[in-house]
C-alpha cells in the first residue's frame, strides 16, 4: 500500500504546483491588461477645452471648427438638439472628461485611403474629420447636406429639411447623423441654434451668403465647392449621402441602396432599370461608398468642368457618366422615381415615397411654399386610417409641382 501512497502524494503536489503557477500567470496577464499605465504623447497632453459657444481651442493653441455643442461633446450635443431642448455648449464641458471620440480605423477594402490625420490640417477642410466622424452611424455612413444664409434663414428650407426628418416615417434617428455644411458664418450661426453637426466651409474670396440664381457665376462656384468637399469625405474613409437641402425625407432612403453599388444617384427621369446608364441623374441626392474607384470619379468630375464652362456638376456628370463607368468599372444605380421623387417626376403612391426633391423649380420662395405643401399633404396622409391611405394624393398644382 506504500507506494499508491507516495504515487497520490506526487500527484497531488503536481496538481497544487499547476494550480498555483496558472494564478501567478493570470495574476501577472491582469496586472499588464489593466494597471499599465500609457505613456504615449497622447496620453501625457489630454486635450482642454476653452473658450466660448462660438469657438473652442485646443490646447497646442489652434483653433478647433466651429461645431455645435461647442464641438466637442457629440452626445451631449445630438440629444439636446434632437430632442428640442437647449443644446450643450462649450461650457458644460468639463477639464477632466475626454475628448470626443473619433473615427474608427480603416477597414481592410479601406486600408489604401489616405488617413484622418494627413488630411485634417489643410486649409478650408481643417476639422472636417472631427465633424464627420461625430456625425457618422456606425457603418461610416454620414447624410450631408449644405445650406447658406439664405437657406439657413428661420421658415427657410434648413427649416423645412430639419422638421420632414421629425415627422417621417423611421426617420427621425437619422437626424443624429446629419452633417450640415454651413457655406457662410451666417448659416453657421444658425444651423448652431437648430442642429447639433454643423461645419464651416468657405471658399476664399466667395461670398455664398446671399440667395444663387440659377446658373450665375456664384451659383456655379457654389454647386462645384460642394464636389471638392465630397471628394475629402471618401478620402477620409466615410460613405456619404448627400442631400440638396430643398429635399424632404418622409421615409429611410437607405433601405434601397443596392449593396453592389459604388454609386446611387437620384433620377430626373428614370426609364424603369436603376442599371440603365441612359437615366437622367439628379446629384441634389446621391449616395457614395470609399474607393480608391470613387475617389478618382470624383476628381474626374471635378477637372471636367473646364471642358464644360457655363455647366453645374449635374450636366457635366451625365456627359462623362458613360466614360467613367468604362474606365474605372464603376457600378451606378439609378434610384426610381416612384421612392426617390421630385418635382420632376414623382411617385402618386405616397404609401412608398421616401424623399421629395424641390427640383424643376426656380425661385426659393417657390420651392419654400412647394414643400410645405408637401409636408402638409404628408401629415394629413399619416392621419388617415388604414383604409383610406391608398387613395391618397399630392395636392396639386402648386408653384412648381403639377
Amino acid at each position: 500500500m506504500a507506494p499508491k501512497v507516495a504515487v497520490t502524494e506526487a500527484t497531488g503536489r503536481q496538481a497544487a504546483s499547476f494550480v498555483l503557477g496558472s494564478v501567478a500567470t493570470l495574476t501577472v496577464v491582469l496586472l499588464f491588461q489593466y494597471q499599465t499605465p500609457d505613456y504615449s504623447p497622447a496620453a501625457r497632453a489630454p486635450v482642454q477645452f476653452s473658450g466660448s459657444r462660438d469657438q473652442l481651442r485646443c490646447s497646442n493653441g489652434t483653433a478647433a471648427p466651429v461645431i455645435a455643442g461647442g464641438g466637442a461633446a457629440a452626445s451631449g450635443g445630438e440629444e439636446a438638439n434632437v430632442t428640442g431642448k437647449s443644446p450643450t455648449t462649450a461650457a458644460t464641458i468639463k477639464p477632466s472628461q475626454p475628448p470626443a471620440a473619433t473615427a474608427s480605423p480603416p477597414t481592410p477594402s479601406d486600408r489604401h485611403l489616405p488617413s484622418s490625420t494627413d488630411l485634417e490640417e489643410e486649409g478650408e477642410f481643417r476639422g472636417l474629420a472631427a465633424a464627420v466622424a461625430r456625425a457618422a452611424m456606425d457603418d461610416r455612413t454620414v447624410i450631408i447636406t449644405c445650406v447658406n444664409h439664405a437657406f439657413a434663414a428661420p421658415n427657410s428650407l434648413l427649416d423645412l429639411f430639419l422638421e420632414s426628418f421629425r415627422v417621417g416615417d423611421g426617420t427621425t434617428e437619422l437626424l443624429r447623423h446629419v452633417l450640415v455644411v454651413a457655406m457662410d458664418p451666417t448659416a453657421l450661426s444658425r444651423c448652431l441654434a437648430v442642429h447639433p453637426h454643423c461645419f464651416l466651409y468657405t471658399m476664399p474670396g466667395l461670398d455664398f451668403t446671399s440667395e444663387k440664381f440659377f446658373a450665375s457665376k456664384d451659383y456655379l462656384e457654389l454647386v462645384w465647392s460642394k464636389l471638392k468637399l465630397q471628394r475629402r469625405v471618401l478620402q477620409l474613409g466615410y460613405n456619404f449621402l448627400f442631400t440638396d437641402v430643398d429635399i424632404v425625407w418622409l421615409r429611410n432612403p437607405l433601405k434601397h441602396v443596392a449593396v453592389y453599388a459604388d454609386m446611387a444617384v437620384s433620377s430626373d427621369i428614370f426609364f424603369g432599370d436603376p442599371d440603365n446608364i441612359d437615366n437622367l441623374p439628379n446629384t441634389g441626392f446621391f449616395y457614395v461608398k470609399p474607393s480608391s474607384r470613387t475617389i478618382a470619379m470624383t476628381k474626374e468630375w471635378h477637372e471636367a468642368r473646364g471642358e464644360h464652362p457655363g455647366m453645374n456638376e449635374q450636366p457635366v456628370f451625365n456627359h462623362i457618366k458613360k466614360e467613367l463607368v468604362k474606365k474605372l468599372k464603376l457600378k451606378v444605380q439609378y434610384l426610381d422615381t416612384a421612392y426617390m421623387g421630385g418635382f420632376c417626376s414623382y411617385g402618386k403612391d405616397l404609401g412608398k415615397i421616401c424623399t421629395m426633391h424641390a427640383n424643376c423649380c426656380i425661385g426659393l420662395a417657390s420651392k419654400i411654399r412647394d414643400l410645405r405643401g408637401v409636408l402638409d399633404d404628408w401629415k394629413n396622409y399619416t392621419r388617415l386610417p388604414p383604409w383610406a391611405k391608398p387613395n391618397a394624393r399630392w395636392t396639386v398644382p402648386g408653384k412648381c409641382i403639377h
